[in-house]
């Protein structure tokens, strides 16, 4: 079924296999992908595919300085004849849900947005729930936020703080394709928006069956403590500032539970740690460096340095 459900995805978006599967491994784990990229390399593709592929509700959000948090949540209407059928009276105000309220929610270039505005999204991501007038509403299950920001632009922007980069799962580059892929692209999109036509391949409560499924892969206790070792060695390393915390320890396992599962494993083996490290681990630490240009790529560095100095069990 995985699969299948990969294979669809790549049918329009094309060349990048590993990154479908890391974003299915996010949605397997039941967290949010953080996409860093510059326009135009099929960020919004990506998202609106997966919706597709799982018959789920998909809502882009356009993060600007002028978007408010209920723009997001949604807010309480009055209505004028607050009468029911009967003429009974009714509660006045009319709960309007916000576009956070879909299964699929491309959060798009979310550091454009105020501070206030982005703390909108940390209850709908941490609780999966929202609270707006004193009460507090489920969001439909899965869900799932893909959010994108361009790493090239930051005139105008607010830099995401840590306690919101932690809610993502991973932090990732899509990249360009390569020529051949491209070319496919180009030619694919002679004939309209190919996600329009793409079917889809399992439902929702068939999702929710794999989530499960991905909860229960067996990890060894020596990997466990493999995890604990790559932890430590952040918060020892002479290049960090803040290393990762309990709950970047348990994103990783979390992570290497599910992309186990995309290859159709119920075990957890050491590859699958050290191939998700860097996009789930990077964006939790902050090196010395933090202030100064390329300060992605330095903690990006400073992870894949520990990689290769903890043993691999």
């Amino acid at each position: 079924m995985l699969t299948s459900l990969s294979q669809n995805i790549q049918r329009i978006f094309l060349g990048k296999p590993e990154i479908v599967r890391l974003c299915l491994t996010t949605l397997l784990a039941g967290e949010h992908l953080l996409l860093e990229d510059v326009p135009g390399v099929g960020k919004t593709l990506l998202a609106q595919a997966v919706a597709k592929s799982i018959r789920g509700t998909f809502r882009r959000i356009q993060f600007t300085p002028d978007l408010l948090p209920a723009d997001i949540t949604g807010s309480s209407v009055f209505r004028t004849f607050a009468q029911g059928e009967n003429g009974e009276s009714v509660e006045p105000f009319t709960f309007l849900p916000g576009p956070i309220f879909a299964n699929i929610v491309l959060a798009d270039e979310i550091n454009r947005t105020t501070p206030r505005t982005q703390s909108a999204m940390l209850e709908a991501m941490g609780e999966k729930q929202v609270t707006c007038d004193g009460e507090t509403r489920p969001l439909p299950q899965p869900f799932m936020v893909i959010a994108t920001q361009n790493p090239m632009e930051f005139e105008g922007t607010y830099p995401l703080p840590e306690s919101q980069l932690d809610r993502f799962l991973m932090r990732i580059s899509i990249g360009y394709p390569d020529r051949q892929a491209e070319l496919l692209i180009l030619a694919q999109h002679q004939a309209g928006e190919p996600v329009e036509t793409l079917p889809s391949i399992i439902d929702l409560p068939s999702l929710m069956s794999l989530r499960t499924e991905a909860q229960n892969v067996l990890i060894d206790e020596t990997l466990l403590t493999y995890i604990l070792n790559i932890a430590a060695a952040t918060r020892e390393s002479d290049a960090c500032l803040v290393g990762v915390s309990p709950r970047g320890a348990i994103a990783l396992c979390r992570a290497a539970k599910a992309y186990a599962l995309t290859f159709g494993r119920n075990y957890v083996i050491p590859d699958d740690i050290k191939t998700l490290a860097v996009p789930v681990l990077s964006h939790r630490i902050i090196t010395k460096t933090h202030f100064r240009a390329n300060r992605r790529a330095d903690s990006e560095r400073l992870v894949q340095e520990i990689l290769a100095e903890v043993a691999v069990p």
